[in-house]
């Protein structure tokens, strides 16, 4: 017995290994070096993924037959957008994820250019996102304290504390490093998984049911849109940002033990986990949900805790079903954190942002990209300040979340779909030596590939439902605009885009020429 544990340790060990001397072969051959300390396995990079996709759904524009059909699209869409992504991850597995992606893809002359445009706007997306998630733990859990205290007069600035606590707790995590960030993302994905039974088993148990009409044909348009149809369109941009983010796991993947496999199963199952528990979880509330108009209108800021206290006819069994969200909510902003920092630091190392010196450099204490990571939280906690002036503004950077990320996401897809037409991506070669997936490098397929006619059609439809969200992404949610209707994530997005630019012809064209090769085989 003691013989066979010790040939079964000397096995795995044996195979980490080699698994280990893959993703530095693998690393290589995209011309950079292994700096990071490979801590995620797959069921770490699965809880990771499936953390950061939380969900929220928006009933004010499309009602909740709007909500049930727009999830359904968003789903589908996400879906197919994310199998591209996963075929790119599998092709180039780096922290740069889909500025690496364009400079590999785009035509030669348009690829310094292309590139760094496309990584600013990762950049403006992730950090929206983060900031975003970040200010949403912070007010639910004002949201919370309002529900159990009706007394409580909540302050904007009260959220913006709770939020930078939450950043402070996210930040702590990080910097500790080290098997702490993976082992903390499984339990978090057995919690998110028993979470959905804690809240969905009470809620369709106790509460009175609506009817199949109320559900799935009952449509609002309370933004006053000309027609039902494009107040759909404008409501679905909450279930996008629901799934917006999929791509976290790519940038961790230089912190991922055989990434070019275990980060595309990862974000393809944390789509098809989320999808189901998302949509399960929406058609349970549509057909528990009691007084809509109350829920909509709740002093807490969020309507499912009123539609949990509606019900539970509990003010208790509320608050404890909100406590699972809560922990969620928090632990997707550590989760964030990382992947936010992890991409703003490969963009720094190739040499496309001011003070890349200083963002690019890795701790030799912990391995980790601690400047980056103090600079997320700095950009974090600095737009958390917005919502004690106005909480329109800050909202607007929901948005921003949703067209940064989808921009880089249409992008890479346009670019993908160019070269899987043209047939310039060879077969799948595990055994090939010399640098591939590069600029001016062979282009050739990962592990993980859709051949043929469907991962055209995949891709194609995957292009076509990412301009739409970015297109309506932009939009108030109300026809009638003015200061407290506007969506000010076009000034935001636009703007940052033209900073970059004025950054790109002042500096950036000069030390920025793609990603930067680092080690040559």
């Amino acid at each position: 017995m003691e013989s066979h544990q010790l040939k079964h340790r000397a096995v795995s060990a044996n195979e980490e290994f080699h698994s280990h001397d893959r993703d530095v072969t693998d690393l290589a051959r995209l011309g950079k070096k292994s700096v990071l300390k490979r801590t995620f396995g797959i069921l770490s990079t699965l809880g990771f993924s499936c953390t950061i996709l939380a969900t929220w759904e928006g009933l004010f524009n499309g009602g909740p037959g709007g909500a049930v059909y727009a999830f359904i699209f968003a789903w589908t869409g996400t879906a197919c957008c994310f199998v591209v992504i996963s075929e790119l991850a599998s092709m180039a597995p780096t922290s740069g994820g889909q500025y690496h992606w364009c400079a590999m893809l785009a035509p030669p002359h348009l690829m310094k250019f292309l590139s760094y445009m496309t990584g600013w706007v990762t950049v403006i997306g992730w950090q929206a996102a983060f900031a975003s998630a970040s200010f949403l733990a912070g007010t639910q859990i004002q949201g919370a304290v309002r529900l159990g205290h009706e007394l409580y007069q909540a302050k904007p600035w009260h959220g913006t504390l709770i939020m930078w606590a939450a950043v402070l707790l996210a930040l702590g995590i990080n910097v500790v490093g080290g098997k702490l960030l993976p082992r903390l993302e499984t339990v978090i994905l057995v919690v998110h998984l028993l979470g959905f039974f804690a809240i969905l088993i009470p809620m369709t148990y106790m509460a009175d049911h609506k009817s199949s009409h109320d559900v799935f044909l009952e449509f609002v348009n309370s933004g006053g849109f000309p027609t039902q149809g494009l107040s759909w369109f404008v409501g679905m941009t909450g279930c996008v940002f629901a799934f917006a983010g999929g791509d976290a796991a790519v940038h961790m993947a230089e912190e991922v033990r055989n990434a070019s496999v275990a980060i595309p199963r990862a974000i393809l199952l944390s789509v098809l986990i989320n999808g189901a528990l998302g949509f399960s979880m929406l058609i349970a509330v549509l057909f528990c949900l009691g007084d809509l108009d109350a829920a909509l209108a709740t002093p807490t800021g969020y309507p499912y805790m009123e539609i949990f206290r509606q019900a539970t006819d509990s003010l208790a069994g509320a608050l404890g079903m909100t406590s699972i969200l809560l922990i969620i909510g928090v632990c997707s902003v550590i989760g964030m954190l990382a992947a936010t920092s992890r991409q703003f630091w490969s963009f720094a190392r190739d040499r496309a942002v001011p003070g890349w010196r200083i963002w690019s450099k890795v701790s030799p204490i912990n391995c980790l990209p601690t400047y980056s990571i103090l600079l997320t939280m700095t950009v974090c906690c600095l737009l958390g300040l917005i919502n004690i002036g106005s909480s329109v503004a800050l909202n607007a950077v929901v948005s921003m979340a949703v067209s940064g990320l989808y921009l880089s996401y249409l992008m890479v897809g346009s670019l993908l779909l160019y070269r899987r037409c043209t047939g310039a991506i060879s077969q799948y070669d595990h055994g090939e030596d010399g640098v591939i997936n590069v600029p001016g490098a062979k282009l050739a397929w990962g592990p993980f590939h859709v051949p043929g006619i469907w991962g055209t059609a995949v891709n194609t439809y995957a292009v076509i439902y990412m301009v739409i969200v970015v297109f309506f992404s932009f939009w108030p949610s109300q026809m009638s605009v003015n200061k407290t209707t506007m969506n000010f994530s076009v000034v935001g997005t636009v703007g940052t885009i033209l900073l970059a630019l004025l950054y790109y012809v002042l500096r950036a064209r000069k030390v920025y020429t793609g990603p930067v090769m680092e080690v040559s085989i």
